[in-house]
């Protein structure tokens, strides 16, 4: 790997210093300085002071990550080995769970290397890339893995654009290549989990204490609405937590087969729930104009998402998804409020629901909150990195 060294402006020099972890262009004194993903990054004040050390590598806004801030440690296969040695040590109650056998082992720069995921599904372990500059440290990160950890397969996901060749058409790197699915327990629920089928798994593990918080105290009794479904998680929790009907809304074709797989994984007559395959938005159209509505309303759209005649962006749009959600909700029912987009903190979230009821002149109430998961680590030195953001909220 080339050696570059960058140079930070004064007015971000603190912030870096501090260990903010995500390097972009507009920290930088001069762009020119960047010359090509993986190459080790020496970052510098404008007195040529050392700050950091990290790597570059293009993901979403950022540019690179900073790894270390001493000066003395290298990024190599050591450092890799220090910080997932401490992100499994950090983990090591969740190993013995009988109870829930998928969890988050490596969160980026949560647990100290940014652009890098690896998840864990009963004894298989899933890498995702997010970045070419780290993956070109692949090597380095996996051998650091195998001298810390058993594992009866590998699988990873390259989530960013690259002309090089890909290692393998179905994203197996080594072990023992499981029958697919696999089959892993959350809460006590099963899910059918497929490591070598796109981008996707079969089950988002961030959303499992809203999941848990469904079954346990809010579905019993209730018609449940589930918006942007994907494979029905939130819609098998609902029905386990003793809802009388299940509703699940996709725009996807596959989405039904893989939601009728997740019921019957767990024991429950599919055919007694609906599973629809429709761009939502035309879903609340027909339900608006047919007055059907739900006692719970779970929505937990994609951040930036296009139809054939609807582009939705969380950003934009998050307030008149909103707005029609309370359209199709029962009085005195409840909408869980959802996103995972990065690009506004909670506080603003809450706003957009505000504005929402305000504009359609019913008062509401928030019950409950919740973030990212504990075994998501978050740096304190980056919040941004908790991009989660549900919201139970009572319709009055």
């Amino acid at each position: 790997m080339i050696l570059s060294t960058i140079k930070i402006k004064n007015k971000f020099k603190n912030k870096v210093a501090n260990g903010f972890p995500l390097l972009t262009k507009e920290m930088l004194v001069n762009q020119d300085q960047l010359k090509q993903e993986g190459d080790i990054l020496v970052a510098v004040d404008e007195r040529n002071q050392f700050i950091a050390k990290g790597f570059q590598g293009n993901q979403n806004k950022g540019i690179g990550w900073l790894l270390t801030w001493d000066s003395s440690e290298e990024v190599d296969q050591r450092l890799f080995s220090n910080r997932l040695r401490a992100a499994l040590g950090r983990r090591k109650s969740w190993f013995t769970k009988t109870n829930t056998t998928a969890f988050r082992v490596f969160n980026g720069e949560g647990d100290g290397i940014g652009g890098l995921t690896i998840d864990y599904f009963d004894g298989h372990y899933l890498f995702t890339w997010y970045s070419e500059g780290i993956y070109l440290f692949r090597d380095e990160i996996l051998a650091a893995f195998e001298e810390l950890s058993s594992y009866k397969s590998i699988y990873e996901k390259k989530r960013f654009d690259t002309k090089g060749k890909y290692l393998a058409d179905d994203d197996f790197v080594r072990g023992e290549r499981p029958s697919f699915p696999l089959i892993i327990k959350e809460n006590g629920v099963n899910f059918s989990i497929y490591l070598n089928d796109g981008a996707m798994v079969g089950v988002f593990l961030d959303q499992r204490d809203v999941r848990r918080a469904i079954r346990d105290r809010f579905a019993d009794g209730k018609s449940v609405l589930n918006l942007f479904s994907y494979t029905g998680a939130f819609s098998v929790f609902a029905s386990l937590g003793g809802a009388v009907k299940t509703t699940s809304v996709d725009l996807a074709n596959r989405s039904v087969a893989k939601t009728i797989e997740q019921f019957s994984m767990n024991g429950i007559d599919y055919e007694a729930q609906d599973i629809l395959v429709r761009d939502v938005f035309r879903y609340f159209d027909y339900a608006v104009k047919n007055n059907v509505k739900f006692d719970l309303v779970v929505m937990d759209p994609p951040s930036f998402a296009r139809s054939k005649k609807h582009t939705f962006s969380a950003a934009k749009d998050y307030k008149n998804l909103m707005k029609q959600a309370i359209d199709v909700t029962e009085d005195k029912g409840m909408i869980v409020a959802s996103t995972n987009a990065a690009s506004f903190n909670m506080k603003k979230f809450q706003r957009f629901i505000d504005e929402a009821f305000k504009e359609k002149g019913i008062r509401y109430e928030i019950l409950e909150t919740y973030s990212l998961p504990e075994d998501f680590m978050i740096s304190s030195s980056f919040p941004e990195g908790d991009y989660l953001k549900v919201v139970f909220v009572k319709k009055k």
